[in-house]
């Protein structure tokens, strides 16, 4: 018969073994990639706490930047995603794919070939082409918002439309008109300002008269010397 101690001994290995199994088999399901490096300028917060630069963040993580502040995600040999002032992104992403939902706020965003870039917004979801490497700048505004394609091509999805959007040029998805939000700073993308009717055109017909005869006045009672003309008493 075994010794108590050669039981235990015999008994502990078998423990040993059953863990570093288990241990494994989690170990190979998870992804290889679920983390990635954050680098900060400003005030910065990851999942409702304060960042620091080169620290680490998880897939599945919420970056909220302040105003006059940034953060660059930086996600290997997969891509890159910088987080411009006043922005709100939640993101996921693995070796093959990157996932985003985009609040408010400007990014900036590298996908690698092979790697599916896919950012969802209130207006549009932007899906960038995954067979070949993308730069592209997706801008939140109340109402509405803007994508630019630096390389590569994107498409952004409104609903059942598609529109491809390719390098170097820009598209719009949402509503520019609506009211209630901050006017659109974006060259040429405001709307036109209307000009009311026959109302405002009698208005500055008026004024226009008003003027002419204040002018006019002013015209009769001095020179052009600027002195105020004496009528004599005696003529």
């Amino acid at each position: 018969m075994l010794g108590k101690n050669s039981f235990r001994k015999i008994t502990t290995l078998i423990t040993m073994a059953t863990v570093w199994c288990v241990y494994s088999m989690v170990a190979f399901a998870m992804p290889n990639n679920t983390a990635a490096e954050i680098t900060v300028t400003g005030q910065v917060s990851v999942n409702g706490q304060a960042a620091v630069s080169n620290s680490t963040i998880l897939s599945g993580s919420t970056i909220v930047t302040g105003a006059d502040s940034s953060a660059v995600i930086s996600l290997g040999k997969t891509g890159r995603i910088e987080v411009l002032a006043n922005s709100n992104l939640t993101l996921s992403f693995s070796d093959t794919s990157i996932v985003g939902t985009l609040s408010e706020g400007k990014y900036r965003i590298s996908n690698a070939a092979g790697v599916a870039a896919t950012m969802a917004t209130k207006n549009a979801t932007i899906i960038a082409d995954s067979s070949q490497a993308d730069n592209f700048t997706i801008e939140v505004e109340c109402s509405h918002i803007h994508v630019d394609t630096t390389s590569g091509v994107v498409t952004m999805r409104e609903g059942t439309d598609d529109k491809m959007v390719a390098a170097g040029t820009t598209a719009t998805a949402g509503d520019l008109t609506q009211t209630g939000c901050k006017p659109c700073l974006r060259p040429g993308s405001a709307p036109p300002v209307a000009i009311a009717g026959w109302p405002w055109l009698i208005l500055v017909a008026g004024g226009v008269a008003g003027a002419g005869i204040l002018f006019g006045t002013k015209k009769n009672d001095t020179t052009l010397g600027g002195g105020v003309i004496i009528v004599s008493s005696t003529r």
